[in-house]
């Protein structure tokens, strides 16, 4: 469910002492929905054959699992870590504008935390749980606005519920009846909720789950007040890194280019949204 990849294995050691990163909430700075200006499809019906509390629950008590790994390899980012706080303050920013596509998401506990690794990664899991990596910050210097375009992005996924869509329509085709099983507990008692929650680690999307996100993304980062043409020169430091060598997230992800492409076409829609953010005014 990540931008890029899988998320890895924690770094095996870190300065950094064991500390749990801040929760963030989203606060009385609830924003009245407005029209979309970035046009996506409809959320398959078929998600609604996975219960979204079960999917959110399962969520937190994986990402809890994985922040105690990394506590205990010392590569939890304590509060204040610069670069966690940097996290924070954009979070911030983004959380008000997330209600109008998900009517749960004011009801998420939603939390952010940094990670160290060299791994170019970042993901959101259901209900809000956020974890960037210091590789995707440092490789790429990335700038506040890039920075926006992939954490709306990873919002995206949680908000367009992308993982119990997909889980949805795979209990629909027989491909995922024992997944379901496990979460339910229809058959395979032994499957504890913490193993399934590593499904969602791991869970890919397809394209056209990620160039909705893509849009989504760039939607909420231009309403926030970060400059949405940073989704651009974002994938141009990515080939830049890649050098040609694709790594196996896209596989099930847009090229470069087509994102690109697709980000281009709709600036139009999503400039005046910043610009009007940017002067301070209210509205949609």
């Amino acid at each position: 469910m990540c931008f890029l990849c899988p998320p890895p294995s924690v770094a095996p050691s870190s300065p950094w002492s064991a500390r749990r990163g801040f929760l963030l909430a989203a606060g009385s700075a609830a924003v009245a929905p407005a029209l979309a200006q970035v046009e996506v499809g409809s959320a398959s019906p078929l998600r609604k054959l996975v219960p979204a509390e079960t999917l959110e629950r399962s969520a937190a008590q994986q990402y809890q699992q994985m922040l105690e790994q990394a506590r205990a390899k010392r590569a939890l980012a304590p509060p204040e870590h610069p670069q966690l706080q940097r996290l924070h303050a954009i979070a911030k920013r983004l959380i008000p504008f997330t209600a109008p596509w998900n009517e749960r998401a004011g009801q998420w506990r939603w939390e952010v935390n940094l990670i160290g690794s060299q791994q170019i990664n970042a993901f959101c899991m259901p209900g809000g749980k956020i974890a960037f990596y210091t590789g995707i910050l440092d490789k790429l210097q990335l700038t506040d606005d890039e920075v926006a375009m992939i954490m709306g992005h990873e919002m995206a996924h949680a908000l367009r519920e992308h993982a119990r869509e997909r889980m949805g329509k795979n209990a629909a085709t027989g491909l995922g009846a024992s997944l379901l099983s496990q979460v339910f507990g229809l058959g395979d008692i032994g499957q504890t909720v913490t193993q399934y929650g590593a499904q969602l680690l791991t869970l890919k999307f397809g394209r056209e789950d990620e160039s909705e996100a893509d849009l989504v993304g760039m939607e909420l980062a231009a309403r926030a007040g970060f400059n949405p043409r940073a989704g651009i020169s974002l994938w141009q430091k990515m080939g830049a890194a890649n050098k040609g060598a694709p790594p196996e997230w896209l596989s099930t992800h847009p090229s470069g280019n087509a994102r690109i492409a697709q980000m281009e076409a709709n600036l139009p829609q999503v400039m005046p949204l910043y610009e009007r953010a940017k002067s301070g005014k209210k509205g949609g």
